[in-house]
């Protein structure tokens, strides 16, 4: 006779005396390679937060270097340190994602582990969301119109450039939408996280824009530090991510951020593939049909390891499995230019408008790559 599971005393809902609440605030802290600056990091909240209940949760990408490995150490002797190691996912926003998931806590914040963000601004950030009539709290290094130290010259123009495009053509209105320092309510994040994109790496962005307004809003001055350890990961795939948000925001949300990837890396490998025909036809002394051959296998090559570099990177192929997907993605590719062709003969047949045939047809073989690699090559 089957036994009925009787819940203990604690899970029927009576108080147990050995429970112990969620803590008021989580930290997140998204990590890449970021182990010399993981005891700093703890140490300095736990002198900053000395009188609030938290937690910092460390979401690392796999560190080659033992990131995981020096937060489960000291996680080993302070339970308000956790580390959660994301093997073969990468992104920040990923990261910032999944580790704001783990949170119990009534809010949470974010800031990155390169020591450049004043961990001492979390106590007025908390205040602020105590008082009950703000949301989200962000710190910001332009709120007097200046930016702060801690910046190169390169960094600060892309900054600056960054957050224009934000203000103006998606509507935001943060002084900084481009920060990666900020706290907010967890049911707030709650609501919208289904909203957000694992890719890219500007998760207060995102959220901005995928609240449409709705979020009530403070900003906090804080002067940007310099980085002592590890390098700065803004790099030319974070300019694509960004475009890709953008775009995909434009569009609300109707082309997927995936897809817009795909698209933009594709239009990297227009360009490798003139060049490579250039130099086929011009320095090879190859015949045309030759050198077209050579340079779309030359191009489909590019595309997939940019591809499987930032569109996927989160399901990154390594090893074997990246030249079994490579030779897939080249059949897959010439199966797409051979629907592009039939498809565009088949309009300029009956349309005899070359252009138009010419860009649908291209359409066409662009969502074919994009649908079947993303079965078949990356397993989506």
């Amino acid at each position: 006779m089957h036994t009925p599971i009787v819940p203990s005393i604690s899970e029927a809902g009576t108080p147990d005396s050995t429970a112990r609440p969620a803590p008021e605030l989580t930290v997140v802290i998204p990590t890449f390679n970021e182990r010399r600056n993981v005891a700093q990091i703890v140490e300095s909240l736990r002198r900053v937060l000395a009188d609030c209940d938290w937690e910092v949760v460390f979401a690392d990408d796999d560190s080659p270097d033992g990131t995981a490995t020096q937060v489960r150490s000291i996680g080993e002797r302070d339970s308000r340190v956790r580390c959660i190691r994301r093997i073969g996912r990468r992104g920040l926003a990923g990261a910032c994602i999944e580790g704001m998931l783990t949170s119990q806590a009534r809010y949470i914040a974010i800031m990155d582990a390169d020591l450049q963000h004043d961990e001492t601004l979390l106590v007025s950030m908390l205040e602020q969301l105590r008082k009950g009539d703000v949301d989200l709290v962000v710190a910001t290094r332009y709120l007097d119109g200046k930016a702060t130290s801690g910046l190169t010259a390169k960094r600060s123009l892309i900054s600056r450039g960054s957050n224009v495009i934000a203000q103006k053509l998606l509507g935001v209105s943060l002084t900084d939408p481009m920060s990666g320092f900020f706290m907010i309510r967890r049911d707030s994040f709650e609501d919208v996280a289904p909203k957000l994109s694992s890719q890219g790496f500007k998760i207060l962005l995102d959220i901005a824009m995928s609240t449409h307004g709705t979020l009530r809003v403070a900003e906090l001055p804080y002067k940007f530090r310099d980085r002592l350890h590890g390098e700065s990961k803004l790099d030319a795939k974070a300019a694509i991510d960004f475009a890709a948000l953008i775009i995909g925001k434009l569009s609300h949300d109707t082309l997927s951020y995936r897809f817009v990837l795909f698209c933009l890396v594709g239009l990297t490998g227009i360009a490798v593939h003139m060049s490579a025909l250039q130099l086929a036809v011009q320095a090879g002394g190859l015949g045309f049909v030759y050198a077209q051959a050579l340079a779309t296998s030359i191009a489909i090559t590019w595309n997939f390891i940019l591809n499987n570099a930032i569109t996927y990177r989160d399901r990154r192929l390594t090893g074997w499995r990246f030249w079994i997907g490579l030779l897939e993605f080249q059949l897959i590719c010439g199966v797409g230019a051979i629907s592009n062709v039939g498809v565009a003969s088949l309009l300029y047949s009956a349309e005899s408008n070359w252009w138009l045939a010419g860009i649908l047809g291209a359409i066409i073989g662009t969502a074919w790559n994009y649908m079947v690699s993303a079965v078949f090559v990356w397993r989506i």
